[in-house]
């Protein structure tokens, strides 16, 4: 499975990059804030949902701390999907945004 860092997917928001975000987060966890322009796709619906996760496309996939992610990661790539895990999740997201440039 492929991952990235926190670092490095900010570095390709700010740097303009096409990217395509999924939160496998649950509702209550969204609200609490999201990467700008990430898709909300619980993990749970993620089988039931690939129609809307376009295949011939690259995909970053996000949880709370890289868990949950990890096994959406997984089931995708059986599933014929290009994706990259985000190590560590929001959490790590977080103390990325949070710091001083």
């Amino acid at each position: 499975m492929k991952e990235i860092q926190a670092t490095e997917l900010a570095q390709k928001i700010k740097n303009g990059e096409k990217v395509n975000v999924i939160d496998v987060r649950e509702n209550d966890e969204v609200a609490q804030g999201v990467i700008p322009g990430a898709k909300h796709i619980r993990l749970a619906e993620i089988p039931e949902r690939l129609d809307e996760i376009d295949k011939n496309e690259h995909h970053y996939m996000v949880c709370r701390s890289g868990a949950r992610s990890g096994r959406a990661s997984e089931f995708l790539e059986a599933n014929g999907y290009d994706v990259t895990n985000m190590a560590g999740g929001m959490l790590a997201w977080d103390e990325e945004t949070e710091k001083p440039e």
